[in-house]
């Protein structure tokens, strides 16, 4: 489903049935179980809420079939380390996630950008990684950073990519989706001209569509993405204490580098143009 940002609001999903991941997946665990430790809406569990697609961030089709991904390896080696042998996931639309419309949950992962948010609806946790904003094209058109203002732009609704290609690039025509997915089909299908939106999501599909997009250029925002919890969760110390503790480790860069990097056949963020 479409919507014109300027004319429109797109209903939110509804949440998908909650599954569990057979234990951790295929993730590889790093640090020691049961280091630190918070009560979790259902014992003996970490419930995330995620939102699909999300190439290399969750690699599968519905909660049932993902066994691996940076995000998810990042959630389960979060239960690891709280000594939760069991990760819950449960879809929910990506509005909904910051719209704090969801209940029952531990917290969710979905590349949810920080910066511009209102915190008075979730909470954030402390950055786990720092993203800009990707351009992709069709592979046979020529659009550069002056071009993109006057092209029919796609992005996903309830990100704060929408609001920025709109109030700051001052994009005329601009489409939101509702997921990866649409918005993708809807460049191949040439009913956009060009996808904005999280570089991480650009490279992965942009990698895994066989020749038919590429990356034109790149904003560099360096805006953190976190895990979003609750209102006012009383576990957020603890997620943010295990989160800088695999920053400091070096498990952050190794999750990115094992689960991603590997889908951008071959694209580099450096390599790509910053557009201004």
């Amino acid at each position: 489903m479409v919507c014109p940002v300027v004319f429109a609001l797109c209903a939110s999903l509804v949440l998908r049935p909650a599954v569990a991941a057979e234990g951790y997946g295929q993730c590889r665990l790093f640090g020691q179980k049961a280091t630190r430790h918070i009560v979790p809406v259902v014992p003996g569990q970490l419930t995330v809420l995620i939102n699909l697609p999300a190439v290399g961030e969750f690699d599968g089709d519905s909660p049932d079939s993902i066994r691996s991904g940076r995000e998810f390896c990042l959630g389960v080696n979060i239960a690891y380390r709280l000594g939760l042998d069991k990760v819950v996931l449960r879809n929910a639309s990506f509005d909904s996630l910051v719209a704090g419309r969801n209940r029952d949950y531990d917290l969710a992962l979905a590349l949810l950008s920080v910066r511009h948010r209102t915190h008075d609806l979730v909470t954030f946790s402390a950055p786990y990684a720092w993203d800009s904003y990707g351009v992709a094209v069709r592979a046979d058109a020529r659009i550069d950073a002056a071009g993109l203002r006057g092209v029919r732009v796609g992005t996903q609704i309830g990100t704060n990519v929408t609001t920025w290609a709109r109030d700051t690039l001052k994009i005329r025509r601009l489409s939101a989706f509702d997921d990866t997915g649409t918005m993708f089909t809807a460049l191949a299908a040439g009913n956009v001209d060009a996808i904005v939106t999280s570089l991480s999501v650009v490279l992965a599909q942009v990698g895994a569509a066989q020749g038919r997009f590429k990356v034109v250029g790149q904003f560099h925002e360096d805006t953190p993405i976190a895990a979003v919890l609750p209102l006012h969760s009383p576990e957020t110390p603890v997620i943010n204490r295990i989160i800088g503790d695999m920053r400091a480790e070096g498990t952050l860069a190794t999750l990115e580098q094992t689960y991603l990097a590997p889908l951008w056949d071959s694209l580099k963020p450096s390599e790509i143009p910053v557009w201004h």
